[in-house]
């Protein structure tokens, strides 16, 4: 397995959906590990550090998961269940994992309403490997409503191991919308989507959510209120918003805080 960044890499995710294609009018159901198709996308995913699985949303059922998902969770692909993903999940994200499912679902029942349209959702967590080790993961998901071969909303998720990138700075990427340019594999520009705040920035809007006042952050940071308001300010800035609270509700909704 290959933990360093891969160079030289098509950027899109094309045999993702070509795979997507194929097997869509069958549902992704018994498809076979030996066909070539397979074999070059688990052959891609090696030299990536990916695994990949396709699910039902509305059935709440993996139908096909790469074979990566033994290196990656330490799980037989034809085992794999959403809630091993969850409980490998570090302590420290599980409330941010539970806030992206929650919106994963949403997102999912909102397309099968609608009986239309597609949406990308696409985050990072910290999940425990088979030898221990919490390794930085990117979550890409990407929904997308079916006519056939039945109605439903299926989800073809990419998990890729991002410890190579050190320059998220308190670890999470976030992006939810229509752009298809955003399911690509992972580069800096990519990964810093979502994430503009430094981390003393990002500390005062922790502490703020807690409650504290300016002049409490301050004692807290060994700073001035002075050198905390600025940061107040520059933060409303940067985001455009009139107030912090508005701002703090924005990032509990999508999970950040």
């Amino acid at each position: 397995m290959n933990y360093g960044k891969p160079y030289g890499l098509i950027s899109s995710y094309d045999l993702y959906h070509e795979f997507f294609q194929r097997y869509l009018s069958i549902g992704f159901m018994h498809i076979d590990r030996s066909d070539e198709l397979v074999q070059r996308i688990e052959h891609q995913t090696e030299i990536t550090d990916q695994m990949f699985f396709v699910g039902d949303l509305i059935k709440l059922q993996i139908l096909f998961a790469s074979s990566l998902s033994r290196s990656m969770f330490g799980v037989d692909p034809d085992k794999l269940d959403p809630g091993i993903l969850f409980i490998s999940t570090h302590p420290e994200d599980i409330a941010r994992h539970n806030v992206a499912r929650t919106k994963l679902f949403n997102v999912g029942q909102r397309l099968y309403i609608e009986q239309s349209g597609f949406t990308i959702l696409s985050t990072n967590f910290r999940f425990k490997g088979p030898d221990g080790n919490f390794r930085n993961t990117l979550v890409q998901c990407y929904l997308f409503f079916c006519r056939d071969p039945f109605n439903t909303v299926f989800l073809l998720q990419v998990n890729t191991n991002i410890s190579w990138f050190r320059k998220i700075k308190h670890g999470y990427h976030y992006y939810l919308g229509d752009d298809l340019s955003y399911f690509r594999y992972p580069d800096e520009t990519l990964l810093k989507t979502g994430n503009i705040f430094s981390t003393r920035e990002f500390d005062i809007i922790r502490l703020l959510s807690e409650g504290l006042s300016s002049e409490q952050i301050a004692t807290k940071l060994f700073l001035s209120p002075h050198t905390i308001n600025t940061h107040r300010r520059n933060i409303l800035r940067k985001t455009r918003m009139q107030s912090t609270n508005e701002l703090i509700l924005e990032l509990k909704e999508r999970g950040l805080i």
